[in-house]
């Protein structure tokens, strides 16, 4: 089969690769689409270590079910399917509770810490447990399908988040996952929704999708404003989906006293935090990794048009092109989310 493989930092080839052998519970996927993340992106380069070449990258998929192992059960050869990105055991503690994204044997697709290699979905073929599959909705493309995982993040973010009708809420951070903790927080009955960024035309999309007003962190005091559109108290809650600390101080001093904060990026792996606003006014802090679960409400949400995917989609491109595409978007700029890798 052909593959994008890592070969060294910074440099991707489309190869000659051996098509995946499948164990007796997995199945063998044709793979339609594939998004390139922004943790692709940033393990290309070497500099979070957890895609080390030689390597496939890719999680972010949807294709159709091309062979069945002997023990898969409820899934035939032509299925349209989706997956999670994360490979859980299904058999430790974690599991056995349903919180699948803690999974003490958690493995990523498209990822090599040095523990473990899983290669992923940038090629033509790809296995993958049957407990991870999910079936697409007719109503859904397989480009649509490819950006469930985004998604399910937000939506993840959204339900740990203990939320009220008429809720006003920050999202700190309108890039992709951004975008769709809008969306979601729209349809979860939010009252006002601000967006934040550096990027303006960010902004003007998170308006587009449902949010009331966008600022611009490096040209307005975005607590005082947010302060003067809560008559004084501060938002209810926020989500923090960058990761580094300066969004992180903004997310907290948007605040009301005791309000919700909900930390889905972690582009850093340390912050400093302020401890002491933290305390004083009993604020609660939630985590938020990956997705438990939300699959198939995400490609309901997007099969109804109460999630919107399309205006994520930047370019759909042969996989041949993948290695442009990925400099590409590390330079950034040209107002770029996702692109779509198709085989």
């Amino acid at each position: 089969m052909k593959a994008l493989v890592l070969t060294q930092y910074n440099h991707l080839e489309l190869q000659d690769w051996p098509k995946p052998e499948i164990a007796a519970d997995e199945v063998l996927i044709r793979i339609a689409a594939c998004g390139i993340c922004g943790s692709d992106i940033h393990g290309m380069d070497g500099s979070t270590g957890r895609r080390q070449p030689p390597l496939i990258m890719g999680h972010e998929a949807a294709g159709t079910i091309s062979e069945v192992g002997a023990d898969v059960q409820g899934w035939v050869v032509g299925d349209r399917v989706t997956f999670d990105s994360t490979v859980y055991c299904g058999e430790c503690w974690f599991c056995r509770r349903g919180d699948v994204n803690l999974c003490d044997k958690r493995r990523v697709l498209g990822v090599s810490t040095g523990e473990y290699r899983r290669h992923g979905a940038f090629a033509e073929f790809v296995n993958v447990p049957q407990r991870i599959l999910v079936k697409l909705p007719e109503a859904v493309t397989f480009s649509q399908a490819a950006m469930v995982e985004p998604v399910s993040i937000a939506l993840h973010a959204v339900r740990r988040t203990p939320l009220e009708l008429n809720d006003t809420v920050v999202v700190v951070g309108a890039g992709m996952i951004g975008l769709f903790v809008i969306q979601a927080l729209r349809a979860a009955g939010c009252g006002k929704i601000f967006a934040v960024d550096l990027d303006q035309s960010r902004l003007d999309v998170a308006v587009k999708l449902g949010a009331d007003e966008g600022f611009l962190s490096n040209k307005v005091d975005v607590p005082a404003e947010i302060q003067r559109r809560t008559n004084g108290r501060g938002a209810d809650a926020a989500f923090e989906v960058v990761g580094i600390t300066p969004t992180l101080q903004t997310a907290i001093a948007v605040l009301r006293k005791g309000g919700q904060l909900t930390l889905v990026g972690n582009l850093s792996p340390k912050t400093e935090l302020p401890l002491q606003l933290v305390v004083t006014r009993e604020l609660t802090l939630h985590g938020s990794c990956a997705s438990n679960g939300e699959y198939p409400a995400c490609l309901d949400m997007i099969a109804r048009g109460v999630i919107k995917v399309e205006p994520m989609i930047t370019a759909e491109a042969p996989l041949s092109d993948g290695d442009a595409w990925f400099h590409r978007l590390k330079i950034g700029g040209d107002n770029l989310l996702k692109v779509l890798l198709k085989p």
